[in-house]
């Protein structure tokens, strides 16, 4: 990559999430911004994950938080729920129109358009940015079994980076995560913390 390589990066949270998961280590995206600022003009920064709108406390929600104060550009929508035919209740999240839209308009700015997902619905858009004269790196991986990228999607990118190649340099240290979400359990309000042992002590019943 050039210095002066016109970078934007798009991350399917949801997915970006579960793969680090099956590689056994957590995304420090201070890390991952820098890693990308360092190989040119990074000029945005997306991260797309739907929400759970009624829920007091979401375990995503820190997250969101700090990713919107230290230069990504986060776009969320909220959860839909249903029931389905066995009479079980599922959540549905979507966003890869939001992601898709967001990638076409960005293009005619871009150089290297860096995709974080293995979503092989994203192929038919790889090929759309390409035919604007962008290059296109997909992150995921193929060392788990299944892989978690989709054979045409992979096929498709200009460079396909196993993500697990990236762990050392994007990585996070197991023990920050605990230390983390132990200063924001101690930020957060009593009665809310009561309420969610109550939960949890409920579950553990059941």
């Amino acid at each position: 990559m050039s210095n002066t390589e016109r970078i934007a990066l798009f991350i399917d949270g949801a997915n970006l999430y579960a793969t680090a998961k099956s590689l056994g280590f957590d995304i420090d995206y201070k890390r991952l911004l820098r890693e990308f600022q360092s190989k040119g003009r990074l000029l945005r920064a997306f991260y797309y994950t739907a929400l759970i709108e009624d829920q007091e406390y979401s375990s995503i929600r820190p997250l969101i938080d700090w990713l919107d104060y230290n230069g990504y550009a986060v776009v969320t929508k909220p959860t839909k729920e249903f029931v389905d035919s066995l009479g079980r209740r599922k959540v549905k999240g979507n966003m890869d129109i939001e992601l898709a839209v967001d990638a076409m308009e960005m293009a005619e700015h871009l150089d290297h358009l860096v995709l974080f997902s293995g979503d092989g619905d994203f192929r038919s858009l790889v090929e759309a940015v390409q035919r604007k004269g962008v290059r296109v790196s997909v992150i995921s991986t193929i060392t788990t079994q299944p892989p978690m990228i989709a054979d045409e999607l992979r096929r498709q990118a200009d460079e396909f980076i196993d993500l697990v190649h990236l762990a050392s340099r994007i990585g996070r240290d197991p023990g920050e995560r605990a230390e983390r979400m132990q200063r924001y359990q101690e930020r957060r309000p009593a009665s809310q913390t009561t309420a969610e042992e109550n939960e949890n002590e409920g579950e553990d019943e059941e």
